[in-house]
């Protein structure tokens, strides 16, 4: 009886350990990646603002290439549109909010499972005969404590999806 009576001390610690330290955990994350392509930033930003294209670089499509698309609003630029359904990737939408030809393309990005939307951006900046793209995006978790530890870990777990997808924009870009 004693052995049950400290082990349930230690389970209701760790509980509140993980409550509490969830409340001191910023909610706020930032994930940024950059790569230099060998393209003009024109047809970089073409790759970027048609929702589309994104199947032929990002790394969540090619996860899952039988997620179902929807697409709606212009085809491109600031209020272009699309939603996904993805039994690997998880569902969601993103948004266009604002486009700069050749400069930059930000979206606003929902996740119904999460109850979240985040915010992101390609930027585009020539140099030379070179783009620097950087993809950034920014998100709150919510007062929730235990989707809070989530917000550790984002900069690692989509990072490497921005890489991934970065190159292969890189790679799509480069093409002649």
């Amino acid at each position: 009886m004693k052995v049950l009576k400290i082990l349930g001390l230690i389970l209701l610690a760790l509980a509140a350990v993980v409550l509490v330290g969830g409340m001191l955990v910023s909610s706020k994350y930032h994930v940024e990646r950059t790569v230099s392509v060998k393209a003009a930033p024109d047809k970089v930003y073409a790759l970027v603002a048609n929702p589309r294209m994104w199947k032929q670089w990002s790394v969540w499509n090619q996860r899952d290439p039988g997620m179902t698309i929807e697409y709606s609003g212009p085809e491109s630029g600031v209020g272009a549109v699309w939603a996904w359904k993805s039994k690997s990737e998880g569902d969601g939408k993103m948004t266009f909010t604002a486009a700069e030809p050749g400069k930059r393309a930000a979206y606003d990005l929902f996740f119904p499972d999460f109850n979240s939307t985040s915010t992101g951006e390609l930027r585009f900046v020539a140099q030379g005969e070179m783009t620097q793209v950087t993809w950034v995006m920014d998100g709150d978790m919510g007062k929730n404590p235990l989707m809070r530890w989530f917000a550790l870990f984002m900069d690692g777990m989509i990072g490497k999806d921005f890489e991934g997808g970065l190159n292969n924009l890189k790679a799509l870009a480069e093409k002649p």
